[in-house]
C-alpha cells in the first residue's frame, strides 16, 4: 500500500533517512542530486551520499549511491555534506569526512567518471580539522572569486563566534585556509544570524550580486537547534590576503521550521535552490512504521527583489502533467498538488496525523506532495509538514477564489 505521507515528485527514496542536498548539477542532459542518506534506517547514521536525477525536475530516478563511509578510513563515521565540482574535466566531490565526533571533521574528495555513477577517493584529507577544542568545520562549498577557485566552509562551535571560514582551493587536493569571509562579530551577521555555527554556507551570485546563505545551529543544554536559515547580501572585498564579504542587508530564506540546510546551483545564470524539510514531531513509533524520515524540497529559482530574496517554483515542476481538481477531492487522489488563492484561508486535512491545518495568507500559491507542505506568498516561503492518512481529504477554507491542480 502507499504511503500517503511519503513524497512521490521529490527527492527522496522510498525509506530511510534524507537530509541535506549535495552536489547539485546538470550534467548529460540530466538534473542531478546528491544527498545524505541513510538506506538503513529513519535515523542520521553511517551516512552515505545517496543520488537522484531527473530530465524534468519533477520525476526522480534513483542512481546508485554514490559514496559509503570506508572502514579505517576519514570518514569511517559517515560521509557528510558538501559540493560537487569540474576540475579540468573530472567531475569531483568535496565533502566532510567524519572520522568520529563532528569535532574531528576533515575535507576531503572523490573523483568520478562522466556519468556521475562511480566515485574513487582521492588520496590524504584536503583539509584537516581548524580552531581550539569543540570548534566545528564542515561543509565545503567551491566558489569562483575573481580568477581563484575557493572553497568555503561553516565553523563554530559552543561558546565560539561562527563564521565562514575561505580556501584556496586551486589544488583540490590541498585546501589552503586564508582565513574568514565573515564570522558572527559583523554588526549584520549578528543582527540576522544568530549562531554557535555557521552551518551549509553557499557564496553564489544571484543576478549579479553576491548572496552568502548560512543555517543557524545553536546549542542549549548539551543540545543541538536547527534554527533557520538565513542570507546576506554584500559586497566582496578580494582585496587582501583573505576575501571578506561585508554585508549590508539579509533576512530568512524560509520561515518554516521544517526547513534546514539549503544549496544552490548557479547553472547559465540560474540559482535554484534545493532544501532540506525535515520532518516534525514525529515520535518512534511513527518513524518505525513509515521507515522514513526527511525530503528535499521544491526546487526553488532564487532572484533579489527589492531588497529581499525571494523564490518561485521551478516553473519545469509545475509545468508537468497538471490536471484541474475540484474544490474538495480524495487525497488518495491528488497525493501532489498545487493550489493558488486569493484570500486568507487555511488548508486543512483530515485524518491526518497530528496537526492538520496551516493558516494561508491573502495570496498564495500551495504545494502539497504526501507530507510535504510548501506556502509561496508576498510573505515569502514557509515549509511545513501535515502528514494525511489513507482516509484523510483536503479541503481549503476561505482563500476567496481557489485554484487546483493534480502534479503527476
Amino acid at each position: 500500500m502507499t504511503d500517503p505521507a511519503l513524497p512521490v515528485l521529490h527527492v527522496r527514496p522510498p525509506r530511510g533517512w534524507v537530509n541535506d542536498p549535495n552536489g547539485l548539477c546538470r550534467a548529460g542532459g540530466r538534473w542531478h542530486v546528491f544527498f545524505q542518506y541513510n538506506p538503513d534506517s529513519p535515523h542520521h547514521a553511517r551516512i552515505v551520499w545517496g543520488h537522484m536525477s531527473s530530465a524534468d525536475l519533477a520525476h526522480w530516478r534513483e542512481e546508485p549511491i554514490a559514496m559509503r563511509p570506508v572502514p579505517g578510513g576519514p570518514d569511517a563515521a559517515g560521509c557528510w555534506s558538501g559540493c560537487l565540482t569540474v576540475d579540468a574535466g573530472t567531475p569531483t566531490i568535496c565533502y566532510t569526512a567524519m572520522p568520529g565526533t563532528p569535532e574531528n571533521a576533515v575535507g576531503c574528495i572523490a573523483t568520478g567518471g562522466p556519468d556521475l555513477r562511480s566515485w574513487t577517493r582521492t588520496g590524504p584529507p584536503s583539509a584537516g580539522r581548524v580552531g581550539p577544542p569543540g570548534a566545528h568545520t564542515r561543509d565545503p562549498f567551491v566558489v569562483s572569486i575573481g580568477d581563484r577557485r575557493c572553497i568555503v566552509q561553516g565553523h563554530g562551535g559552543p561558546g565560539l563566534t561562527p563564521q565562514v571560514l575561505v580556501y584556496d582551493a586551486t589544488d583540490l587536493t590541498d585546501w589552503r585556509l586564508l582565513g574568514s569571509l565573515l564570522d558572527g562579530r559583523d554588526p549584520v551577521a549578528r543582527e540576522i544570524a544568530r549562531a554557535d555555527v555557521w552551518e551549509c554556507p553557499n557564496l553564489v551570485r544571484i543576478d549579479g550580486q553576491w548572496v552568502l546563505l548560512v543555517s543557524l545551529l545553536r546549542t542549549a543544554g548539551g543540545h543541538s537547534l536547527l534554527s533557520g536559515v538565513r542570507w546576506m547580501r554584500g559586497e566582496l572585498d578580494d582585496g587582501g590576503p583573505a576575501p571578506r564579504l561585508v554585508p549590508y542587508e539579509g533576512g530568512t530564506v524560509d520561515t518554516g521550521r521544517s526547513f534546514y540546510a539549503p544549496q544552490v546551483l548557479v547553472d547559465d545564470g540560474r540559482a535554484l535552490l534545493w532544501g532540506w524539510a525535515r520532518e516534525l514531531d514525529r515520535d518512534e513509533d511513527w518513524l518505525a512504521g513509515h521507515g522514513w524520515s526527511g525530503t528535499l524540497t521544491t526546487p526553488r529559482e532564487l532572484h533579489l527583489r527589492d531588497g529581499r530574496l525571494v523564490g518561485a517554483p521551478a516553473p519545469e515542476y509545475l509545468a508537468h502533467r497538471a490536471e484541474s481538481l475540484p474544490g474538495s477531492w480524495p487525497a488518495a487522489r491528488a497525493p501532489a498538488f498545487r493550489l493558488t488563492t486569493t484570500g486568507p484561508g487555511a488548508l486543512i486535512c483530515t485524518g491526518a496525523e497530528g496537526a492538520g491545518r496551516i493558516a494561508l495568507p491573502g495570496r498564495a500559491q500551495v504545494l502539497v506532495d504526501g507530507s510535504l507542505v510548501e506556502v509561496v506568498s508576498d510573505e515569502g516561503w514557509r515549509t511545513t509538514r501535515i502528514y494525511p492518512t489513507a482516509s484523510s481529504s483536503w479541503r481549503v477554507d476561505g482563500g476567496g477564489t481557489i485554484a487546483a491542480h493534480a502534479l503527476r
